[in-house]
């Protein structure tokens, strides 16, 4: 006999005070924690006019800061969005051996510290280190240089397309891609035309996210780029470097555009989750 189901709870059943108590408290502790914070980076980029916050943002070690975190990122991205997709294809379509240590693998930035992905590779290209010396030697230059920059962003940021992947296809199963194939289609026209339509907005969700944490990572690339003024600089670390100068304007008016691109992310984030449940809607009629 099958079990009776549980009633859901209806918010509204609760006392009205309970409720707006609860309400109090999410808005005074999203408030206190990320409202207030924004308003004082942008209130302290404008402090002294827009003059000398656009003069902050245009000055050329600032500009480097920029162009470099953009190039880093246009690289790492595109890299995390291939690798995510495959990786999250083999592990939701497929079985096959030694697929629990490759997701072991996919989360295990989440659980190193950035700092310490930063001196692993330092260890291993560094002059000091393992492949350093060899490198030297040829000319290539990793450590305090741009190569290791990608490389440390590349390692922060590379499960997050995978992990929002992952569950997606797996919900989704095969039955479609194997219906393609029985119907003629090739393995690139089933991707193209079946499995990349149904996960382009978790596509995108994680590329988003992937692109905020690269232009915004500090510790992995703080260890590796020497904090070479307007060379290996990117902007978190030219923010630091303002701030401790005492520069409080021109480091706020930096922070403002990573501010920004927060604000960007959550904007988009609030889109894609609107346009997939919009999609299950109608895919539910």
């Amino acid at each position: 006999m099958p079990s009776a189901r549980r009633p859901a709870i209806d918010s509204r059943s609760e006392p009205r005070a309970v409720r707006w108590t609860l309400i109090a408290i999410g808005l005074a502790f999203v408030s206190l924690f990320i409202v207030l914070p924004l308003v004082t980076v942008f209130t302290e980029a404008l402090r002294q006019g827009v003059g000398a916050y656009l003069a902050a943002l245009t000055e050329p070690d600032a500009r480097a800061a920029i162009g470099l975190t953009l190039t880093v990122a246009a690289i790492a991205v595109p890299l995390n969005l291939v690798f995510g997709v495959v990786a999250a294809w083999a592990i939701a379509k497929f079985e096959f051996r030694g697929r629990s240590l490759l997701i072991t693998l996919i989360d295990l930035p989440f659980s190193v510290s950035p700092v310490i992905s930063g001196l692993i590779y330092v260890l291993l290209f560094g002059l000091q280190g393992w492949l350093g010396p060899f490198l030297s030697e040829a000319g290539f230059k990793v450590i305090f240089a741009i190569p290791g920059i990608v490389l440390a962003t590349i390692f922060v940021t590379f499960p997050f397309v995978a992990r929002e992947l992952i569950p997606l296809m797996q919900e989704q199963g095969t039955d479609e891609e194997e219906a393609a194939l029985v119907l003629g289609a090739s393995g690139w026209q089933t991707f193209r035309r079946v499995t990349l339509p149904n996960i382009r907005w978790g596509l995108l969700y994680g590329v988003l996210l992937c692109n905020a944490r690269a232009m915004g990572e500090f510790g992995a690339v703080s260890v590796v780029s020497g904090h070479i003024r307007g060379l290996t600089n990117t902007m978190p670390l030219h923010v630091e470097i303002l701030y401790n100068e005492y520069n409080f304007v021109a480091s706020f008016a930096v922070a403002s555009l990573l501010a920004l691109l927060a604000l960007v992310t959550l904007t988009a984030k609030a889109v894609i989750e609107w346009q997939t449940g919009a999609g299950l809607r109608r895919q539910g009629h």
